[in-house]
């Protein structure tokens, strides 16, 4: 998804980036034709409770920049989404899908072009300070050990990310991650013809999850999803639960009406790498140079969850001014 900036707290590194990058990222993909729509979305209330929450919603959303949306009765969202149940809702119609293999695709190209070495199959697995940098141990993916030195390490490595900064001795707590599943599953039947956006319910608290949600990708196939299952033990799962089809399908049928439980089929899952466990509240991204714990040139970016993609070219222009680029 490329998203709005709708949720996050006023001020915080997520809506400023998102916010940001959201622009950034669209004039991205126009230069590189790279895959992209601006589909619209719209986050429909199905009960008054709801209803309420649409108004805070919205008045966060204002709060951080958002300039396009509005808050739209039924007769308007049924003129945008016929087969949908909603009575109240707010339309964001720059919020968009991407071809996100493209991006990626895009900006390893660039990265090569302008010098970077790319190394996979590798594992880093020393870090050291010295005098004029870091020394870095990494296996490669014929298991032989090699160093080099940097002036700078940017640790971005997502769910390792926090990892990577105990291996230098940055153990702190606020920078545990827990891991959170998200699984989905596709529509399938033609229903993904019923809706022309994206459409998502009003959000779970604390956003460990933005609730079950129907999506689209290029080729116009929805999708209901993500999930938010906590995962304690951390381990690297990435199969969906066929048994949670029911559950899937009963928080969807509330706002799409038209889809039968036998539409439903397992379909992807991922893993994100937050700052919060069950019962806390929201955490930020976190983006810190860490001179004043002794390491200077050392960036740390951990919980870059969503909306990291959004944010990404924006976060890269964030850490380029914290090494002078």
């Amino acid at each position: 998804m490329i998203h709005s900036g709708i949720y996050y707290p006023k001020g915080s590194l997520k809506a400023k980036l998102c916010v940001k990058g959201k622009e950034l990222l669209y004039d991205y993909c126009l230069k590189n034709e790279i895959g992209h729509r601006k589909c619209g979305k719209l986050i429909v209330a199905t009960s008054d409770f709801e209803a309420a929450q649409i108004e805070k919603i919205y008045a966060n959303a204002k709060a951080n920049g958002v300039t396009d949306s509005r808050i739209i009765e039924k007769d308007e969202i049924l003129s945008l989404e016929p087969n949908i149940n909603a009575i109240k809702a707010i339309h964001y119609p720059s919020t968009g899908i991407i071809d996100s293999h493209g991006l990626m695709k895009q900006l390893e190209t660039d990265a090569v072009i302008n010098g970077t070495q790319m190394v996979y199959g590798s594992e880093v697995t020393c870090i050291k300070k010295i005098d004029d940098g870091y020394a870095v141990t990494v296996t490669d993916s014929n298991k032989q050990e090699y160093t080099f030195t940097a002036e700078y390490f940017i640790n971005s490595a997502g769910l390792f990310s926090d990892k990577i900064a105990e291996m230098l001795g940055l153990k702190i707590p606020e920078y545990e991650l827990s891991y959170w599943k998200g699984e989905y599953f596709s529509v399938g039947n033609g229903k993904g013809k019923m809706i022309s956006g994206l459409v998502y319910p009003v959000p779970e608290s604390n956003t460990v999850g933005l609730g079950i949600h129907a999506t689209l990708d290029l080729s116009h196939r929805m999708k209901l999803g993500p999930s938010a299952e906590y995962l304690p033990q951390k381990n690297h799962d990435y199969s969906v639960d066929k048994n949670k089809m029911r559950g899937f399908y009963e928080s969807a049928v509330r706002f799409l009406p038209f889809i039968e439980p036998e539409d439903l089929c397992p379909d992807q899952c991922g893993i994100r790498p937050k700052l919060q466990k069950p019962g806390e509240p929201a955490r930020d991204f976190i983006i810190c140079e860490e001179t004043s714990k002794g390491f200077p040139g050392f960036i740390n970016l951990i919980g870059i969850e969503s909306p990291g993609l959004t944010s990404c070219l924006a976060i890269a222009e964030f850490v380029g001014g914290m090494v002078g680029r």
